[in-house]
């Protein structure tokens, strides 16, 4: 099944499941899968390798006017992330990292210029983009809008098992109170704050598959291919 030129965007907070939902419904739809956060993270990467100070906010801005990010690959779960011609995938998800990212992202002119690339993107021939701010900045015409919640240990423990995967040092209690800061500082940034945009079907993940999530999108993509739903708020759980 491909959608051409179908623009779905996933928003919510970290361990709600975007990442993993929006690789499987991308590949199952066969269109491009966009994965904002690794365009801030990248940027996250680049101060902190020419030792940027991120409280320096002009550098920062003059920063991401030179600096090339770049998305590749067809398969979404293998997708690279570039850097000025580096593959940094794996360095822009290192714990130290993380802690940095949001230094980067609640910089108002950084996110207006993020949100111009994001959209440019995604109007080559669609996407499935998640991210915090997609239903209500980038694509606030999406065709359709979904924002995941779970709940809080849930997240949590989704989040441990990556780093443990990964192998990274961490605890669950480590990783629920860093999940709490940066909630807070999602929610109540002045730009893009990460809320349920207009329009959007609020998905409970908590006790979903990432399978079982992808079936409930496609189902109800399906259901209302004839025109798409706005103002009033779904759930779906």
């Amino acid at each position: 099944m491909k959608h051409n030129h179908l623009i779905i965007a996933i928003d919510g907070p970290a361990g709600s499941g975007k990442s993993s939902t929006a690789k499987a419904l991308a590949k199952r739809i066969k269109t491009p899968y966009i994965d904002t956060g690794a365009m801030y993270r990248a940027l996250t990467l680049k101060a902190m390798n020419e030792r940027i100070s991120f409280d320096n906010k002009k550098a920062l801005v003059g920063l991401l006017k030179k600096a090339k990010i770049e998305l590749t690959g067809k398969d979404p779960f293998s997708q690279k992330v570039w850097l000025d011609g580096k593959d940094v995938t794996h360095d822009i998800r290192l714990p130290e990292l993380t802690k940095n990212v949001f230094y980067v992202a609640q910089e108002p002119q950084i996110r207006r210029e993020m949100v111009k690339k994001q959209r440019q993107m995604g109007q080559k021939e669609g996407a499935v983009m998640e991210g915090r701010d997609i239903g209500t900045k980038v694509f606030p015409d999406a065709d359709y809008k979904f924002y995941f919640e779970a709940n809080d240990q849930i997240r949590a423990k989704r989040r441990y098992r990556e780093l443990v995967t990964a192998r990274h040092k961490t605890t669950l209690k480590k990783v629920l109170s860093d999940q709490k800061k940066r909630d807070s500082t999602d929610y109540n940034r002045r730009e893009g704050p990460l809320k349920v945009a207009k329009g959007a079907i609020i998905i409970d993940t908590s006790q979903l598959t990432i399978d079982e999530t992808v079936d409930k999108i496609l189902a109800l993509v399906d259901s209302r291919s004839g025109g798409r739903k706005r103002g009033k708020l779904s759930r779906v759980s």
